[in-house]
């Protein structure tokens, strides 16, 4: 059973703990209390400030395991604080693999790049969190969590993703897509978020079929990718993956390829873009 004030109490404790600039917000206005506001919480985890105050006022629905993890990363809470916070939802826990749950350790790392663009996804390649300047290379993921934030499936079912590269570049893209996923498959093929996409992509995409059916496998460890961006024209980048030790986060990093502009255009579009924290709910 869901403990609602005990739920409150915590994240409330949790709230008061954190500076705006421990979640990459800026201070503002003159502050009463330190901690951070109920609104930045919620602007955070991506729901409305006035669902966020009804949970810490014991009133409202149960929250969702989606809203839980949301505010379990908004609020940085490590594997066993997110796990307390599910108890006292009164839901089970997420499986102890890293899931979509980004450690704050990881974040605060990640969030001292801002001279490249950087995302943090999922091993399905769902976005958790990117910089500013991803969000001026690569476009700002919508806020709800999903297949939207999913580069993998956007890829074969959204042609605005492909508009982003050159033509040349699409069928290399594509299987390394595929081969990636495959990598994933084989470790967990069984668990039903693997299950789903590969079901969902097999039967939008005749592209995805035909490479899903080599059965080729491939983690994507390091790439070159160009991007086509509407004001700055042309980047050209290197990509690089880390993977947590988990292997089913992955920090995404793309470099600026010497003897190219990009490294200028990047410096011009972290001037002109926004540096925001951008969670997944």
């Amino acid at each position: 059973m869901t403990d609602r004030a005990g739920l409150a109490d915590f994240l409330r404790r949790r709230r008061a703990l954190l500076r705006p600039a421990d979640v990459g917000l800026p201070e503002g206005m003159r502050r009463r209390a330190t901690g951070l506001r109920r609104e930045e919480v919620a602007q955070l985890a991506g729901i409305s400030c006035d669902y966020y105050a009804r949970i810490e006022q014991c009133r409202g629905p149960h929250p969702s395991r989606s809203v839980v993890s949301a505010l379990a990363l908004a609020l940085r809470c490590d594997l066993d604080e997110r796990d307390h916070m599910f108890h006292l939802a009164g839901l089970a826990p997420p499986s102890r693999r890293a899931g979509r749950h980004v450690r704050p350790g990881l974040v605060s790392l990640v969030a001292h790049l801002t001279d490249v663009p950087v995302f943090v996804c999922t091993d399905l390649d769902e976005v958790l969190w990117q910089n500013g300047l991803a969000d001026s290379v690569l476009g700002t993921m919508p806020a709800h969590s999903g297949r939207s934030r999913n580069f993998c499936w956007r890829w074969f079912t959204d042609p605005a993703m492909r508009r982003r590269s050159p033509e040349e570049e699409w069928h290399r893209h594509s299987t390394a897509h595929v081969n990636d996923l495959r990598a994933t498959h084989a470790r967990r093929g069984t668990d039903s978020d693997v299950a789903s996409l590969v079901r969902d992509l097999t039967a939008h995409s005749a592209e995805f079929r035909t490479l899903w059916e080599k059965h080729e496998v491939a983690v994507r460890r390091s790439d070159r990718k160009s991007v086509l961006h509407p004001e700055a024209g042309l980047l050209q980048l290197n990509c690089e993956v880390l993977l947590t030790p988990e292997a089913d986060l992955k920090v995404v990093a793309l470099f600026p390829i010497e003897g190219t502009d990009a490294r200028d255009k990047l410096r011009l579009l972290r001037v002109i873009g926004s540096e925001e924290f951008r969670p997944a709910t």
